[in-house]
């Protein structure tokens, strides 16, 4: 029988996971109903008339923050990551959303994508390419950071990846989340292999990472090494495909998908606790968790599903295309443009596809009476 390397001190750089005793932890293991961790809500930069909808643009978050105020959870907002057009922002309007959200909601948290400016290009990593966006973020306070990967970051073997990402944190002045990605999502992406991830969350300056997968259960190889070996680093899962998995294991969910599911996923945070646990909203009066919250993953997951649905090319790239429809069809914005910019856009029978996507969402929540 093959030995499973279970100790950090065992691990090389070339480390694979299914070399290590995490990739073999399976999600009944990890099960907790008494942690209501955050939601991390990518937040949609809509658009109207080719300008940004700046109404439009708060009405959305205001209506992420009510859904999150009735069931407890705590809602930190994302700007500027994907769902908020990062690559399509100049550094002026990208500077504006944050003035904007702050002036806003002053009090609120906010977690900030930041990523390379002008390396198109470049032929090796520049760490100095994140220096312009994190400038900016941190003018501000209450805050985190994610380093959004990027193709010659993601490009550099384990060990100038670390060394990297260490340089990028000796600018740092917020706490900072790491950013890995799967290659379904971009051809050039690399995930995160053990040892660079032990790496990464033992710098005091990181105070959690995001992973996004389509292929393999990376999330759960991170939740298992993290909980094993104690560490004050936490995984927040970026599946929009896999949601209900973040709740099961009491961990955050740091995705584009809150934004066209948010009252969903906070009753679904609520309900999966056990009455004792203190966090808990909605007591069921037994002692135990509401079984009925497996009907709203469904829900939630078949709507997300349809918004986050594959191309052609394999891309789920236009789901802030799909988003806008989402939005429009439940009156939050005035209109279901993209980014002019933008060329991942979905076909002329969104609108129709998106109505269709949340009937059986809607018909879950009239039941439970979720408000969606």
């Amino acid at each position: 029988m093959k030995t499973l390397i279970a100790k950090p001190a065992d691990l090389t750089p070339q480390t694979p996971w299914l070399d290590t005793r995490w990739a073999w932890t399976g999600e009944e293991e990890l099960i907790d109903h008494t942690t209501k961790a955050r939601l991390c809500a990518a937040a949609l930069l809509p658009f109207r008339d080719r300008k940004p909808d700046w109404d439009g643009f708060l009405a959305s978050i205001r209506w992420m923050q009510a859904a999150a105020d009735r069931y407890g959870v705590e809602l930190v907002v994302v700007l500027n990551a994907d769902t908020g057009y990062i690559f399509n922002l100049d550094d002026a309007l990208y500077a504006e959303v944050l003035r904007r959200f702050r002036a806003a909601f002053p009090q609120a948290k906010f977690i900030a994508g930041v990523t390379a400016r002008g390396a198109e290009n470049d032929t090796a990593f520049q760490a100095e390419r994140y220096r312009p966006l994190l400038d900016i973020v941190q003018q501000h306070d209450n805050c985190e950071v994610m380093l959004m990967t990027s193709k010659w970051l993601s490009a550099l073997a384990p060990e100038p990846c670390r060394d990297a990402y260490y340089q990028i944190a000796e600018w740092l002045i917020r706490p900072g989340i790491v950013h890995a990605l799967e290659p379904a999502f971009v051809p050039w992406a690399r995930p995160f292999g053990p040892w660079l991830l032990w790496q990464l969350a033992r710098h005091p300056k990181f105070v959690g990472g995001k992973i996004s997968t389509l292929d393999e259960p990376h999330f759960l190889y991170w939740a298992a090494m993290c909980r094993d070996l104690g560490l004050e680093f936490a995984p927040h899962s970026g599946d929009d495909f896999g949601i209900a998995t973040a709740i099961k294991l009491g961990l955050p969910l740091l995705i584009g998908a809150a934004v066209s599911g948010a009252p969903l996923i906070c009753a679904a945070k609520d309900l999966w606790l056990n009455d004792a646990a203190p966090q808990k909203k909605f007591r069921t009066g037994t002692g135990r968790f509401d079984t009925r919250v497996y009907k709203v993953f469904e829900a939630f997951q078949s709507l997300e599903d349809q918004v986050f649905r594959l191309d052609a090319n394999l891309s789920a790239s236009a789901y802030k295309h799909s988003t806008a429809h989402v939005l429009h069809e439940l009156g939050i914005i005035a209109s279901p443009e993209a980014h002019p910019a933008c060329p991942d856009l979905r076909g002329a029978d969104e609108a129709a596809r998106m109505s269709e996507a949340l009937r059986r969402p809607r018909r879950v929540a009239a039941r439970m009476q979720i408000g969606f």
